[in-house]
């Protein structure tokens, strides 16, 4: 049998982006023929994809694709930031936000059923997402998207990898560029503050409440008048009021001049936004947090059971 040196595992390491303990095991098995250790890495590495669906996926990336008046925006995710930055992933989410442009699949099922190869992976979105986590050997998951075909201009704005916000808009290109900048950095939630989700609203209303619950008893207790019930009831909806103007983007203040509303502005550049689609990677989903003592332990335990 061969000798399997370090340049060989490098190697195949390079291609296959496998652990490196993995890469010797399969030469070894291989009897260092570098092309039968792949096909080995591949069939053990996919039994780890089904190991790997089961962990969180709270980092990514968010990938645009325009073409004319019709666009896409995705998020996909991945187990470390490490993984975010690598060349087979990033590839990936660019081809996936293509094909949610092109072909308006109904959900992520539907995406996945679409056709696609890379890394001689396929021939489907799907195949290649379960290639890639072997490949890599994280949890990868395409968990949302964004499709605009209506017939209106399209602005994009990507801060880094991990912000995305996608503009329908009518008018002036650069004062829509602008547009979907702000939304990246003071993250509204609707367009107009009629737009703002019921939910959203009576929860600020209950925190309004509260608040001028306790203002009353404390000034109760500080032996000052109490205000009136029809007061009281204008300052809750005096605080809703605030909260709807702060979060709908019309009535926010713009980032690049707060003298002005970002309607303001809009109505100056004689431009209209239709609608806006903001995405920030990981946003809601639970982190897990190792103990890495914990873990650690738990492979020494594991590694004597052998």
């Amino acid at each position: 049998m061969p000798a399997i040196t370090a340049s060989m595992v490098a190697e195949l390491r390079a291609k296959t982006d496998a652990p490196m303990m993995e890469c010797k095991k399969a030469l070894t098995e291989a009897d260092g023929d570098a092309a039968r250790a792949e096909e080995i890495l591949r069939v053990k590495l996919g039994n780890k994809a089904s190991k790997a669906a089961a962990r969180i996926t709270a980092e990514g990336v968010i990938s645009v694709s325009i073409n004319g008046t019709t666009g896409a925006m995705v998020e996909i995710n991945c187990e470390t930031d490490f993984v975010s930055k690598n060349d087979s992933f990033l590839g990936f989410t660019r081809s996936v936000a293509a094909l949610v442009a092109e072909h308006a699949p109904a959900d992520v099922a539907a995406l996945g059923a679409l056709p696609l190869s890379q890394d001689g992976f396929g021939p489907t979105v799907e195949d290649v997402r379960r290639g890639l986590i072997g490949k890599i050997g994280e949890n990868l998951s395409v968990r949302r998207f964004k499709r605009y075909a209506g017939g209106g201009q399209l602005a994009s704005y990507l801060h880094g990898t991990r912000i995305g916000v996608l503009v329908e808009f009518k008018g002036d290109e650069v004062a829509a560029k602008d547009v979907a900048m702000h939304i990246a950095a003071m993250k509204p939630v609707s367009l107009a503050s009629s737009e703002v989700p019921a939910d959203l609203i009576e929860k600020e209303r209950r925190v309004a409440a509260e608040k001028a619950s306790e203002d009353a008893a404390a000034a109760v207790a500080a032996g000052k008048p109490v205000q009136s019930p029809e007061i009281v009831a204008k300052r809750v909806e005096g605080s809703v009021q605030k909260f709807l103007k702060e979060v709908s983007l019309l009535n926010q203040a713009f980032v690049k001049n707060d003298k002005q509303t970002v309607e303001q502005m809009l109505k100056e550049k004689a431009t209209q936004v239709a609608g806006f689609t903001l995405y920030v990677v990981g946003e809601g989903i639970e982190k897990k947090v190792d103990d890495f003592a914990a873990e650690v332990a738990a492979q020494v335990a594991a590694a004597k059971a052998q």
